[in-house]
């Protein structure tokens, strides 16, 4: 991964000088430090200068990280890049006010050196793919709307993104709903077709082997020729995406929601993103591997 910009936002001096000996050690990044809110607004405003995360304290006097987070989010300049919430406690309502302000990445202090960089890996990851998926969206013509009906088959994670991009020119709001299916797309090929379980995948990011494990197992005779097929269907008032793959299913139910158990793995909240800001509903059939999703559009008209 080329160097990454950080913006550390944290009113405790202790807790800076502690991250800045964590980032010294890392080649890859450069760091930026802002003891308050409104110093971190200021660096930010500032045309100059350009982050690819911010680490953000959510307890601080004046401008706090909930405030600084929604002023971040409102900027278009600004609302791609990922933000990481510190907090002291992951409580299920924290989480939900973090999630609704555009925070989807979380670290409960006090955290060790290996925790931090786990999830400064995976916001910088999921945010190199969103810029990715949203670039493709730009290969496909504007006719896919009038699109009524499709089957497809997919078989890697890159033509997981590949689909994505395509079907989310046929939906409303496609830079959102790129992401949605991309998420439920790669969960069952990862998870389902190549059989890779959650905490499998927790360390796999961890150590930086996800890609290279989900090539090897690709290539394995067990799995190589298993595929996703999905469907797509315009009704007068919704698009139904209808995703099965050949895995053996998941106990889906705890994954609709972030969980604050999970928040701070560099994992697991895909599911619960997609269901939050793509789709109108997530359903899942059988033993978990059908997943439906639906996208409600407006009244139909000819």
């Amino acid at each position: 991964m080329n160097e990454a910009r950080v913006l550390v936002v944290d009113d405790e001096g202790l807790n800076l000088e502690i991250l800045g000996e964590y980032f010294e050690s890392e080649p890859s990044f450069t760091l930026r430090t802002a003891d308050g809110g409104e110093e971190a607004w200021r660096i930010l405003r500032d045309a100059g200068q350009h982050f690819d995360v911010v680490l953000l304290d959510r307890m601080m006097p004046g401008l706090d990280g909930i405030g600084l987070l929604h002023r971040i989010k409102s900027d278009p300049r600004l609302a791609d890049i990922p933000v990481i919430l510190q907090t002291a406690a992951n409580s299920a309502s924290e989480i939900r006010e973090g999630l609704e302000a555009g925070a989807y990445y979380y670290l409960t202090k006090p955290y060790q050196r290996d925790a931090l960089f786990a999830i400064v890996h995976a916001a910088l990851s999921d945010a190199k793919t969103r810029d990715s998926l949203r670039r493709r969206l730009h290969e496909h013509i504007n006719s896919l709307q009038f699109l009524s009906r499709g089957e497809f088959t997919i078989r890697s994670i890159e033509e997981a993104g590949q689909l994505a991009s395509f079907l989310a020119q046929a939906c409303p709001n496609a830079e959102t709903t790129v992401l949605g299916i991309s998420e439920l797309l790669i969960n069952a090929v990862e998870h389902g077709n190549l059989g890779l379980s959650y905490t499998e995948k927790s360390q796999l990011k961890r150590e930086e082997r996800w890609q290279a494990e989900i090539d090897r197992r690709s290539a394995l005779p067990a799995y190589r020729d298993k595929r996703v097929k999905v469907s797509f269907e315009r009704s007068a008032d919704r698009i139904t995406l209808r995703i099965a793959d050949e895995g053996d299913g998941f106990a889906w139910q705890n994954y609709l929601e972030l969980s604050p158990e999970r928040v701070c793995d560099p994992n697991g909240r895909g599911i619960a993103l997609a269901r939050l800001m793509s789709f109108a509903n997530i359903a899942y059939e059988g033993c978990g591997n059908v997943a439906v999703a639906t996208i409600v559009t407006a009244p139909h008209t000819r």
